[in-house]
């Protein structure tokens, strides 16, 4: 049970509110849920920028304080509220975990986000085909690491960790920018497996209540 009053801005096609509503889920967490709608630019409005001047989701407020990046908000979770490790105990499996989420966090999401992609162009063809080049060399490399990893289950072993936080929602982003995940047949595998389950499935996007199809 949370000692804290947590309330979570996200929005529910952002790959980096889908890995901190997963967390939470696997950790048991209860927490307020509030939506910005990101296509409506309701991040940029003056009420939210108050709240995160950065303008992005997720942000979490932590007793009436809000904090941003998901990747620092999973380590508190983690530091916080230790049940459900999300990370390894070995320290070089720690490490590997660490460097899966960055893989994904710094080498592919921000170069296929809805800010870069309206700045890059108006052209929906230029836009899929930056995406893709990015996703697939970021996935590339994070299929490479996996495969000099630990085996099991997930990406890191046979419990779920941040690194799978992180590729899950990347996979989802690849199939909407139509990037063939059977190229990666162990990324593929991992990213069926978790969407099996309760934790990613409660935090997936169209679970979120301001999901839509057409979108």
């Amino acid at each position: 049970m949370s000692d804290h009053r947590l309330v979570l801005y996200h929005y529910w096609r952002s790959s980096s509110s889908w890995r901190l509503r997963w967390a939470l889920a696997l950790k048991g967490i209860p927490f307020e849920s509030r939506t910005v709608n990101l296509l409506e630019g309701e991040q940029r409005g003056a009420e939210y920028l108050k709240i995160n001047p950065s303008g992005t989701v997720p942000c979490l407020l932590i007793d009436g304080k809000s904090f941003g990046e998901s990747v620092p908000l999973l380590e508190w979770l983690e530091e916080r509220y230790p049940g459900t490790p999300l990370l390894p105990q070995d320290p070089l499996q720690r490490l590997l975990v660490r460097e899966l989420v960055q893989v994904v966090n710094a080498g592919i999401q921000p170069l296929q986000n809805l800010a870069v992609l309206k700045h890059l162009s108006s052209e929906p063809q230029v836009k899929k085909e930056w995406a893709q080049h990015w996703i697939r060399q970021g996935l590339h490399v994070f299929s490479a690491k996996v495969a000099k990893g630990a085996e099991g289950r997930f990406c890191v072993g046979d419990q779920v960790t941040l690194a799978d936080l992180a590729l899950i929602p990347q996979c989802y982003n690849a199939q909407r920018f139509e990037v063939d995940l059977g190229a990666y047949p162990r990324l593929e595998a991992i990213y069926r497996r978790c969407l099996a389950t309760t934790a990613c499935d409660t935090a997936a996007p169209h679970r979120q209540p301001d999901y839509k199809a057409d979108a």
